[in-house]
């Protein structure tokens, strides 16, 4: 073989594919004026976004038009739901994360989306919301950890925060039930589970 016809062979050989990276994480926006919009998920342990069908049976559940509600986003972790609210209309949303990465995370969205209805505060989702005045709010999300101590203390922080009628969201791996809840004031008025998680709406009623 000559040496043209050698090079010719060489450059035919197959090249090892290239390593792909993880996928990258995303969820969306379900409604509201910020539709279809996309936003990153920081791979960390224990961060577990809302799914979007989850948060879709939510929407419904509450109604499409948040207009003029008072919402708290404890443990934000994406801001999945916190955005969500302030995408339907929500007139003020605080978003509680104490992870710094997180957080700056949540001000870039705020930032993109321009999104000036949408505090992100840096700490204790507990200690803040045992700090905000009772009946302040009309809705608090809470989505801990499923391994931590969180879900009394926060149930019964976000049960002081909003007025009778008003709501609380919960994201847990257990379902909770009515006499569980009653010490707080609390009710089920809708529950499904998808996968590991046990999605609640609360009323408070008493």
């Amino acid at each position: 073989m000559s040496e043209s016809a050698v090079r010719h062979a060489a450059s035919k050989k197959p090249h090892k594919p290239v390593p792909k990276g993880p996928p990258s994480h995303e969820v969306r926006i379900i409604g509201g004026q910020w539709r279809r919009t996309r936003l990153k998920v920081i791979d960390k342990p224990g961060l577990r976004p809302t799914p979007d069908r989850v948060r879709e049976t939510l929407f419904n559940w509450l109604g499409q038009d948040l207009a003029g509600w008072r919402c708290v986003d404890a443990f934000a972790g994406t801001g999945a739901l916190g955005l969500e609210a302030a995408s339907r209309g929500a007139s003020h949303v605080l978003m509680l994360e104490q992870d710094p990465v997180l957080v700056s995370a949540l001000q870039a969205h705020v930032l993109r989306l321009q999104a000036g209805m949408v505090q992100v505060q840096r700490g204790d989702a507990i200690t803040a919301l045992q700090r905000l005045p009772a009946g302040s709010v009309d809705l608090v999300f809470i989505d801990p950890p499923f391994d931590g101590p969180w879900f009394e203390s926060a149930l019964k922080a976000a049960a002081a925060a909003v007025p009778l009628g008003g709501w609380v969201y919960l994201e847990a791996p257990v379902a909770w039930t009515d006499e569980a809840l009653g010490v707080w004031g609390l009710k089920v008025e809708r529950h499904l589970k998808a996968g590991a998680v046990h999605a609640h709406l609360l009323q408070r009623t008493a």
